[in-house]
């Protein structure tokens, strides 16, 4: 960190969280609501569905190999630059995805867009926690997270509505102002507050664990069509664990490692990251499991199954800075643990009103889990970063990023897996096949978030006073 730069709360800081949360908005959306037109794409290009899928998952493979490279991007560049350079990958990408002629040219553009989104994810909160008053940095947080946070809700409704009305490339028609925007805010508001370092790569280590991310996102997308016990699917994990621990040993004795393994010394981060990865795996398996229920079970058409999550993701979004503002004042071991209470409420609603479910049951109860969910993501992030020494913050917040993202696609796998498997036992009766795996899945994740409220404890504290905003030591 430069000693001459002063942290202040100020229009600029806010504008450069705003510009870096809005590319981050646009990321998700296109992600989201691609979903919804891949029948269109199928027909329109002659393509079938393990083929159109790399979609999603060519753009999560990019992003899985870019986002580990960030604490050297950002101790190697001005962010500044980095973020420009992201936001005109991810233009470009826009740009090439509406007007492809093809598939081929389509997902070309969508590995370009990956490699911005890549870039700019990690410097959105690495903005706020290395240029916000430690006072504040709940609150930004909040308003980060806010932004991003309302797109997996509003991604399906945006495409289902926009690909009804005007046909699918006008999604990426209907985003290039909002990257417009954010670059002009990102270029003019984005300040540098550490000096570049001239260090070198460990290409060893980043093969290492681009070999491991490949194996890991290959795997998670063969599991859904072929099943967690297909050799081929074994094997992928296997290389994956086998890359990570290359990559581990290397990092312990390379002296310029990619990643500082160090970070999981603190129990503070370590188990904030845990019950964060945790949740998102929960939250996208909801976001697979609710709208594929709703049309099979009880009739819904898809912009009203798209619609679903849409009033708890909004409720979720819009408590985020409110959430932050009062763990700036107060801490976040209370808020924290009552809030998170809310979605373990939920996910216990769904699994015993499911056989009489309606779209205002199932929506009401979204709401219920959109407490905990507006509240815990933020703040989890917020108090496992301040857990870290500053000079860990760029690597601490890279892991958080990466295994997110790695976390939702699998929680779609483990949900989609097991809603499958009780279909397959149904085949008659599709309605009842998904309505059983539905409630497996709910009852898999009531265990998992009980295990995230016992992480909680162990990873918030009783602060008396800011103390709670300075580092821990390693073990604490």
């Amino acid at each position: 960190m430069n000693s001459e730069f002063e942290r202040k709360f100020d229009a600029k800081l806010v504008l450069s969280v705003l510009a870096s949360a809005l590319m981050t908005f646009t990321g998700i959306v296109v992600e989201t609501s691609m979903n919804v037109t891949f029948p269109t794409l199928m027909r329109e290009f002659h393509i079938g569905t393990g083929l159109v899928q790399w979609c999603t998952t060519g753009y999560l493979l990019v992003l899985s190999l870019i986002i580990p490279s960030s604490p050297f991007l950002i101790r190697r560049f001005r962010m500044k630059h980095l973020f420009i350079f992201a936001n005109l990958c991810f233009i470009l990408g826009t740009i090439i995805c509406m007007s492809a002629p093809e598939f081929s040219i389509m997902l070309l553009g969508r590995i370009i867009q990956g490699i911005g989104t890549g870039v700019s994810l990690p410097l959105m909160y690495n903005i706020i926690l290395t240029q916000a008053p430690y006072d504040k940095t709940g609150f930004l947080v909040g308003i980060a997270a806010m932004i991003p946070g309302i797109g997996p809700a509003i991604g399906p409704f945006i495409g289902g509505f926009i690909t009804l009305l005007w046909g699918w490339r006008m999604i990426f028609a209907f985003l290039l102002p909002l990257l417009v925007i954010s670059l002009i805010l990102g270029a003019v508001c984005i300040r540098q507050s550490a000096k570049t370092e001239n260090i070198v790569m460990d290409k060893q280590g980043y093969l290492y664990i681009a070999l491991c991310f490949v194996c890991l996102v290959f795997a998670i997308n063969q599991s859904a069509a072929l099943g967690w016990h297909h050799p081929i699917v074994l094997l992928l994990y296997a290389g994956a664990l086998l890359f990570l621990l290359l990559f581990v040993f290397r990092s312990k004795r390379s002296p310029s490692p990619l990643i500082r393994l160090t970070i999981f010394r603190y129990k503070r981060y370590t188990l904030s990251l845990s019950g964060v990865i945790l949740f998102a795996l929960i939250a996208l398996g909801i976001g697979f499991v609710l709208p594929n229920y709703g049309q099979i079970c009880i009739g819904l058409n898809t912009l009203q199954a798209g619609s679903l999550l849409l009033p708890g993701c909004a409720f979720a979004a819009i408590l985020n800075p409110f959430a932050g503002k009062r763990y700036d004042k107060n801490g976040g071991a209370k808020l924290i643990k009552g809030t998170f209470l809310f979605s373990i409420i939920a996910l216990i609603l769904y699994a015993v009103t499911l056989n009489h479910a309606t779209f205002i049951l199932l929506t009401m109860i979204y709401l219920i889990f959109g407490v905990g969910m507006g509240c815990i993501n933020g703040l989890l992030v917020t108090n496992g970063l301040q857990g870290l020494p500053d000079e860990l913050y760029a690597d601490g917040n890279a892991v958080f990023n990466t295994l997110q993202q790695l976390f939702c696609a699998i929680g779609t796998v483990i949900a989609s897996s097991i809603v499958a498997a009780a279909q397959a036992k149904m085949p008659q009766n599709m309605a009842a096949g998904t309505l059983t795996g539905s409630r497996t899945v709910f009852i898999v994740f009531i265990f998992l978030a009980i295990l995230i409220y016992i992480m909680i404890f162990g990873a918030v504290k009783h602060p008396a006073s800011h103390s709670y905003l300075k580092a821990d030591s390693p073990g604490n």
